[in-house]
């Protein structure tokens, strides 16, 4: 078993359509300890059965917008295992409004919000845990296309993904010293809670299929098995990186 006894920490399972849902099965089905994190009482409602179906160890609620409850659930974490092995970050989220139309048109706070909730977070997670990372433990983050492209209506998602994907490449550098790597996966499109925001994207689902070299989407299950190569050992030389898990379309031109 790849992950045998490491502790896995996942921030962003709402549901068992997401990417973080995926990612938390293939590792308990390579021996990790899991803990969950959510970031408000109805998503705790639905990531109970998750829990207890993956035999999570425990949850707690974290918004990682606030850093008090950051640190009050660093301070659960500490108490229950002491130090972590991996530590997952899915969390995106940006206004529905600013999820349509002309990226122009994105409002100021909306433009914040998404900042913070989808890059910022990281940096504030990688903060909170630093000190309980092990050496050799993975930080991986979720990004996308649309971080290096422009996708229609992505917009300040899309600004929000680029600033992600540099914030992993200058915490490789802070967290490298301490001997932790961190790595991105640009998944490609998924039909998840997050992803049903998005004007039009049944659209991009179908040009996947049309030009991407596999001819198919991906699954939240290929996305668990690239995060589990990062996660484990078979990854010890990789940090600061983006994996691209979308059947090739990225490499794909006019």
């Amino acid at each position: 078993m790849l992950l045998k006894g490491k502790k896995a920490l996942i921030f962003g399972v709402v549901n068992d359509r997401s990417i973080a849902y995926g990612i938390a099965k293939q590792f308990k089905e390579q021996g990790a300890r899991l803990a969950f994190s959510y970031a408000a009482d109805p998503i705790k409602r639905r990531l109970e059965p998750i829990c207890e179906e993956l035999e999570g160890e425990f949850m707690f609620k974290c918004d990682v917008t606030n850093d008090e409850e950051i640190e009050k659930g660093r301070s659960i974490v500490e108490e229950q295992w002491g130090d972590v092995d991996i530590l997952v970050h899915s969390i995106a989220y940006a206004n529905r409004e600013d999820l349509k139309g002309r990226f122009i048109d994105t409002s100021r706070e909306g433009y914040k919000v998404a900042l913070e909730v989808s890059s910022y977070s990281l940096v504030s997670l990688c903060k909170a845990y630093e000190t309980m990372l092990k050496p050799g433990a993975s930080v991986l983050t979720m990004s996308y296309y649309g971080a290096g492209k422009v996708v229609a209506n992505y917009n300040a998602m899309g600004v929000a993904k680029a600033a992600l994907e540099a914030c992993v490449r200058y915490l490789s550098v802070d967290l490298g010293d301490i001997g932790v790597r961190i790595n991105a996966i640009s998944a490609g499109p998924v039909k998840t809670m997050a992803a049903s925001g998005i004007s039009g994207f049944s659209t991009i689902l179908g040009r996947i299929e049309e030009k991407a070299p596999l001819h198919r989407n991906i699954t939240i299950d290929d996305v668990g098995k690239c995060a589990l190569y990062l996660a484990s050992d078979l990854s010890s030389g990789t940090t600061g990186d983006v994996i691209f898990v979308d059947s090739g379309y990225n490499i794909m031109g006019v």
